[in-house]
């Protein structure tokens, strides 16, 4: 029996359409409805007043909730719109115009946080520091460690890369990390929700991610961890009122709030916080342990499927350096992913990769047997096969 199944029927998307593109937008709860009324209910009702009574702390008592998840200290978990903005808000922290100016990434990191780091170096005349890929769905834990060294400043890592679900041997490079006087920001867009870990344990300096995906809090919602013991260190300059220590008291210069308030910048986008605390509230509830091992489960027999009908695998075999989606390829993928959104099934495609599949808890094991048919079926369509001859496409 699998208990998890009970929750299927939280999700509305779930009655007319086989969703697995959890790794992408993860289901709305049908709870979010609800939370969306309240916000709707209490500005109608409370008017500026809801100001005072909870809005402008919801980035950090919304931020707890993600806490709880990561293994954040109660307060250090701050909400910003997306992971760009956090990545370029830790950046803001340091100069890169000093000797340790050096900034190390994998090179399948995630496009939107190399934009920023690139740009921010190329300005300030830093180095930046791309480990490669031998195979385009690892990155070489040693390569990683190795081209950190006394000139690091900043260590901007995925935890699960995007295009692969390659989990990284995060404790690995902080360590090294550390060791040298450098720091690691670590992405956990891809891991929070799925895979379990904790950033107090990995002693991670900075973390980052976002509810789009397994959270299941939809987009808007990024979120900021800092260790606690860099509150009072550090001084963005991607800055505003929120992180002021007396924000109402309106003054014309800054001083900076003594704890993780000084790493929030304007006003607060209070409906993405009450969209995305319903997706919050469910996976503490089921707790990351147990959404694993189902995951687990799942992943693996998707590439026991993928590997019957004799496609290429672009994910990792080991369960345990896989996160929560498997990407394998077909020929014309990319076709294949808009027919299966024809007939209600909802994967992706990433080039270079192939489609993406991602179950969540609330997955029934058969459907992962239906996805495969489906994309066989496609794949062996009279029609498809006469488009394709005439060199047409769906």
């Amino acid at each position: 029996m699998d208990d998890l199944l009970s929750y299927r029927s939280q999700f509305p998307i779930l009655e007319n359409t086989l969703y697995l593109i959890n790794h992408s937008l993860g289901a709305m709860p049908r709870k979010t409805y609800d939370r969306m009324h309240d916000y709707a209910e209490t500005w109608a009702t409370r008017g500026i007043r809801a100001w005072a009574e909870g809005w402008w702390e919801m980035p950090l008592t919304i931020g707890d909730k993600i806490a709880s998840i990561i293994g954040a200290a109660k307060g250090s978990v701050v909400m910003h719109q997306n992971v760009s903005v956090c990545q370029a808000l830790i950046l803001s922290c340091f100069d890169l115009t000093q000797p340790r100016n050096k900034i190390v990434y994998e090179a399948m990191n995630f496009p939107s946080v190399m934009y920023v780091y690139d740009a921010h170096a190329e300005a300030a005349g830093a180095k930046v520091v791309r480990v490669p890929t031998d195979d385009g769905i690892t990155i070489d834990t040693q390569r990683m460690v190795d081209a950190i060294d006394e000139e690091t400043l900043l260590v901007p890592m995925s935890h699960v890369l995007f295009k692969s679900a390659y989990i990284q041997d995060a404790k690995a490079i902080i360590e090294k990390a550390h060791a040298v006087g450098a720091m690691v920001v670590l992405d956990t867009y891809q891991s929070a929700g799925t895979v379990p870990f904790n950033v107090t344990e990995l002693g991670v300096d900075f973390a980052t991610g976002g509810s789009v995906k397994w959270l299941l809090g939809g987009p808007g919602a990024g979120y900021l961890y800092v260790r606690p013991d860099l509150h009072k260190r550090l001084k963005p300059k991607v800055t505003g009122w929120a992180a002021h220590q007396s924000p109402f008291a309106f003054e014309p210069e800054m001083t900076y709030a003594e704890d993780a308030h000084r790493f929030l910048h304007g006003s607060p986008a209070i409906p993405t916080l009450y969209a995305a605390e319903s997706g919050y509230d469910l996976i503490n509830e089921i707790g990351v342990e147990r959404i694993r091992a189902k995951s687990v489960r799942q992943t693996s027999r998707l590439i026991e499927l993928a590997n019957e009908q004799g496609w290429r695998v672009n994910s990792p075999l080991k369960a345990e350096q896989r996160g929560g989606s498997v990407i394998f390829d077909v020929p014309h993928a990319g076709e294949v992913v808009r027919e299966l959104a024809n007939r209600d099934v909802l994967v992706d495609y990433r080039p270079g990769a192939g489609i993406r599949i991602g179950p969540h808890f609330f997955t029934a094991d058969e459907e992962l047997d239906r996805v495969i048919v489906e994309i066989k079926t496609i794949l062996e369509s009279k029609a498809y096969e006469k488009h394709m001859a005439a060199g047409a496409k769906f």
